[in-house]
């Protein structure tokens, strides 16, 4: 499979998983924040980190990112700084743009200026719906590119007291989980002793050919 060239600009819980799940997967991934520490973190695990103004056009534009397939902006509550990182990447020109919402108006300007893709993760936690898939166990679905994808999928019964490491999700189903949902709960990162129970939420991200059989799998 073609290498993909990804670019995560914000580097809080959710954009450092995508980030480092998508250079585990075999892209090339460069991540950015503004605050030096975060970046030098994550530094082992991306193609390139690096720490800089992502509404700084001139500095974004001299990272050569305009060839770059997918820009994944995670930007937090700095909804500015967030259209502006938006608004820059779409006019240098990467491919396909998923931008991360805090607020209803927040997306319908972040749709306006060019964002392919936008989730607002309060309310697509909160409201669950899946969108274009017939299967229940799949929530919620967010497509990174072709060939990768987020999915919310509701845990098998077959894995119910089980550990990641017990599952080897990657080694048996090509998809790297990302968090566990227990209720109101949100596990980020989890390790491989963390269990899952019944009425867990697993999010994975993987091939979206693998997340697809997943999904025929656990819905038999």
């Amino acid at each position: 499979m073609e290498k993909k060239q990804f670019v995560v600009i914000g580097l809080g819980r959710f954009g450092t998983s995508v980030a480092k799940t998508l250079y585990s997967l075999g892209n090339d991934v460069l991540a950015i924040d503004s605050d030096e520490d975060i970046v030098q973190s994550v530094s082992d695990d991306v193609t390139h980190s690096v720490q800089l103004d992502a509404t700084d056009e001139h500095t974004l534009r001299s990272l050569g990112i305009s060839n770059f397939d997918v820009a994944v902006v995670t930007i937090g509550s700095d909804i500015q700084a967030s259209v502006m990182a938006t608004l820059i990447v779409k006019e240098i020109g990467v491919k396909y743009i998923i931008a991360k919402a805090n607020s209803e108006l927040h997306a319908k300007v972040l749709y306006k200026i060019g964002a392919d893709r936008v989730v607002l993760p309060e309310r697509d936690m909160g409201v669950r719906v899946a969108h274009n898939l017939v299967s229940a166990n799949i929530l919620d679905y967010i497509e990174l590119s072709p060939e990768y994808s987020i999915a919310e999928i509701v845990s098998s019964t077959d894995w119910h007291g089980k550990t990641l490491n017990d599952l080897s999700m990657r080694a048996n189903y090509g998809i790297n989980v990302v968090a566990i949902k227990s209720g109101n709960d949100i596990n980020v990162s989890p390790s491989a002793d963390d269990i899952i129970n019944s009425g867990d939420i697993i999010v994975a991200i993987g091939e979206t050919e693998k997340l697809n059989k997943l999904e025929n799998l656990i819905s038999k």
